[in-house]
């Protein structure tokens, strides 16, 4: 397993063009997600391994966004429309793919996730609405890019039925959290404003899986809405 006997790693991050950050201001509220608290933008790519021992990124053609149920009581079993990503995060994604040790043997396909929470007096962002979870993929990469005002946003990893979390801690912008996600569940609890007044987090989330599984296309559709 490239991640170890526990499933994770955290590793840093480089530094983000200058077109990213500003990027957030503009992305859409989430219809689906977080209560009017998430902005959010969505892409897919397909990858490839090269000749030069780097990868490939195929952008695919933009779908709605589809997930199972059993991984999101919230969200799953609907399609969920979101705009495109209009930046390139394929260098923070290349960091992630080098700490995973992806198979080169496989082309895998990616969920690219662009996440804002804001937060302000008694108003919380709940990152996690549909808690303790599994994505349902292979492995998830959850990057911290910018916080503004913040407090809480601890991420939380358990093992399968645990009563507690076995790791848990804040992770800074320029930090990602590498998983086994089907080894391991986790969790973030609520953004909350650290003075009372806005606060701002900023994400972005790689969901990896091998192209023989892809969460991409008609068929995948269909099973993820038929499911009850």
């Amino acid at each position: 397993m490239p991640l170890g006997s526990e499933g994770y790693a955290i590793i840093d991050l480089p530094d983000v063009a200058p077109d990213i950050l500003p990027s957030y201001d503009d992305c859409p509220v989430d219809e689906y997600m977080g209560n009017g608290t998430r902005f959010k933008r969505f892409t897919q790519y397909r990858l490839r391994a090269r000749d030069d021992d780097n990868w490939s990124f195929e952008r695919l053609p933009h779908r709605d966004y589809t997930t199972y149920k059993k991984f999101n009581a919230v969200g799953g079993g609907i399609r969920r429309v979101y705009e495109p990503i209009q930046v390139d995060f394929t260098p923070l994604i290349r960091a992630g793919i080098s700490g995973l040790g992806l198979d080169r043997s496989e082309d895998w396909q990616i969920n690219v996730h662009q996440n804002r929470t804001r937060a302000e007096d008694g108003r919380p962002g709940p990152l996690t609405p549909e808690g303790v979870h599994h994505d349902g993929h292979e492995f998830v990469m959850i990057g911290i890019l910018n916080k503004v005002n913040v407090a809480g946003a601890v991420t939380r990893l358990w093992n399968p039925g645990a009563d507690e979390p076995f790791w848990s801690g804040t992770l800074e912008p320029g930090k990602a959290v590498l998983l086994d996600d089907r080894a391991l569940a986790h969790d973030v609890t609520d953004v909350r404003s650290a003075d009372g007044g806005p606060g701002h987090r900023d994400i972005v989330i790689i969901a990896f899986s091998r192209w023989a599984e892809k969460w991409y296309g008609d068929e995948h559709d269909a099973a993820a809405l038929a499911e009850q």
